[in-house]
């Protein structure tokens, strides 16, 4: 058998300063072994310190998502019910006009008439205004949603030959895109 492979004991010192000075002081092995030990009890101490702070740090986090998610709750809720507020008195608007339902046609139509411009105005009031498209605007695939198309000659490739269903909201804010008929050239 080689050299190389033989067994050989481990002598490593505890710490070569222990070593070291128990070596020049006069003081025995068991120093040494006693600085590694209070060493080790300093570590301990230490990961223990840690350990605490951590699941300190873990609660903590945990503690504040739950309180971020009940108070966006909270504020889904309350908006919630404002938006509902501002459609009441619309909702009351109808009920007066179908009470009236037994008088004369053109006072309804009058009354829905006021009724739906209070539920444009409400709309409105939340940031999404209604948006007329004219017959030959063109096509804008960020505000409308083409529906259909027809061929046609009276006017320009991929023109809006008529609104389907009117969108509502700011181009960069939709509630919803106007529903179109776009012009195709007939072959």
């Amino acid at each position: 058998m080689s050299d190389d492979n033989a067994a050989t004991p481990a002598s490593t010192p505890a710490s070569p300063s222990a070593s070291a000075s128990g070596s020049a002081e006069g003081v025995g092995p068991d120093a040494g072994a006693a600085e590694l030990h209070e060493r080790i009890a300093e570590l301990h101490e230490r990961i223990a310190d840690l350990e605490d702070k951590w699941h300190r740090a873990a609660a903590e986090v945990e503690n504040t998502r739950k309180r971020v998610a009940r108070e966006i709750a909270f504020g889904r809720a309350e908006e919630r019910t404002r938006l509902a507020a501002q459609w009441l008195p619309v909702l009351d608007d109808l009920d007066r006009a179908l009470q009236h339902a037994d008088a004369d046609s053109d006072s309804i139509i009058a009354g829905v008439g006021a009724v739906r411009q209070h539920a444009l105005k409400v709309l409105a009031g939340l940031g999404f205004p209604r948006q007329d498209v004219e017959k030959g605007a063109r096509f804008d695939p960020e505000r409308h949603e083409a529906v259909a198309t027809v061929a046609t000659d009276d006017l320009p490739d991929g023109a809006v030959v008529d609104v389907v269903r009117p969108g509502y909201g700011e181009p960069e804010r939709q509630l919803r895109p106007s529903a179109v008929v776009v012009a195709a050239k007939s072959e």
